[in-house]
């Protein structure tokens, strides 16, 4: 489903409802109701801007699934494990946050009942005397708003993120990494000039894993070279693995042929959530990047798109130039550039794991100090 400006019918009607009951709309009604005029335009834009979604007016897939959640409130359903279908929605978001508060660990608060929320629950449940049986029912939801906080001081699911950093130590020796090259198969991608985004992104992973082997990680790709899976099927890919980091590649385009540089992005759904390790990592790739290439700096950014929302570990999206602007282009057709993206990825990826210890200058860093850093440990590990 793809509604935009002018569209009209009984869609356009439900998005109008579920827009007002959020607030974000009139409640006096519009001269046709079912009709996608501008007040609802901009309405999309506001919601997709406070959800981490891209800006465009336009309700996708992502934009109505998050409407849908955006719904529901802690109480209004009985919640559980749905191996097949996964329960979404702002009360899921609920639940999580309060467990976190409570001294659970249902994972990242992304608003997805999985099978590490539902452990969460079943402990909770066990220690305050109910049935754990794995739903949030009417005792079960008495029993979460009438305890206090046991975690304070910050927030918790942060300290959790920062502390198993932490403890994962400095090496990059044993670290699981995915990436991920975008699209795939019969999904070209961005496709400008007979140049194809799945092409230009797999050569690039493949060059970036190379160097990761090198060092000892375990890095694998999301995909085969003619493959082209969904984004909850790369994110079951990398939880099923207990990966560390996913690292996914991907360019873009614009109609304007102005429009070039770089942008990371990390699960952040603009109202307080995110993944504070993802969104570390992504500063780091962020900057090294833009100190190696001169690249336009196009920020750093929170989202809520599948790979991110349903990764159970930090992960970044890099978004590398725009085929579609002549400049960026005619840089990633290079190969040399791409070697010089592979390396600055990695030594993004150690500076994280050094958490500023024995640390460098950004751009400074090189594949050969890498390699020498592990080496030196390896052998201070051996004696």
């Amino acid at each position: 489903m793809q509604l935009r400006y002018g569209d009209s019918g009984p869609a356009v009607l439900d998005i109008r409802s579920r827009l007002r009951d959020l607030g974000l709309l009139d409640p006096a009604p519009a001269p046709d109701e079912s009709f996608f005029d501008e007040e609802l335009e901009r309405a999309v834009r506001a919601f997709q801007q406070q959800r981490g979604l891209i800006c465009d007016g336009i309700v996708g897939p992502a934009t109505y699934r998050a409407l849908r959640d955006a719904g529901w409130k802690l109480g209004d359903r009985m919640l559980g494990l749905m191996i097949s279908s996964p329960m979404t929605g702002d009360d899921v978001v609920a639940l999580q946050e309060r467990l976190l508060e409570l001294g659970y660990d249902p994972g990242r608060p992304a608003g997805v009942f999985d099978e590490q929320t539902e452990r969460a629950l079943r402990r909770f449940q066990r220690e305050y005397g109910l049935v754990p049986d794995g739903l949030c029912g009417p005792a079960t939801l008495r029993s979460l708003r009438q305890l206090g906080r046991k975690v304070t001081g910050g927030r918790p699911r942060l300290l959790r993120e920062e502390e198993q950093l932490r403890q994962s130590g400095p090496r990059l020796r044993g670290k699981r990494i995915v990436v991920d090259p975008g699209h795939g198969g019969p999904d070209r991608g961005v496709v400008v000039a007979g140049v194809a985004e799945a092409d230009l992104m797999w050569d690039l992973a493949r060059r970036l894993v190379g160097r990761m082997a090198a060092t000892g990680m375990d890095a694998m790709l999301s995909r085969q070279e003619h493959t082209c899976p969904s984004e909850p099927e790369r994110a079951a890919l990398a939880n099923n693995a207990n990966a560390d980091l996913v690292l996914s590649l991907h360019t873009d385009a614009n109609p304007s042929l102005h429009a070039q540089g770089l942008a990371t992005f990390h699960f952040g759904n603009g109202s307080g959530a995110t993944s504070t390790v993802g969104e570390a990592l992504a500063g780091l790739i962020h900057r090294e990047l833009l100190a190696r290439t001169g690249m336009l700096d196009c920020r750093v950014q929170g989202r809520t798109w599948d790979l991110l929302r349903l990764t159970r570990m930090p992960t970044v999206r890099v978004e590398i130039g725009y085929l579609t602007h002549i400049g960026d282009r005619r840089k990633l057709l290079d190969p040399a550039f791409r070697d010089v993206v592979a390396e600055g990825i990695l030594v993004a990826v150690k500076r994280l794991y050094l958490l500023g210890q024995n640390d460098q200058p950004t751009g400074t860093f090189t594949y050969a100090d890498v390699l020498a850093y592990e080496m030196e440990r390896d052998r201070a590990q051996a004696v």
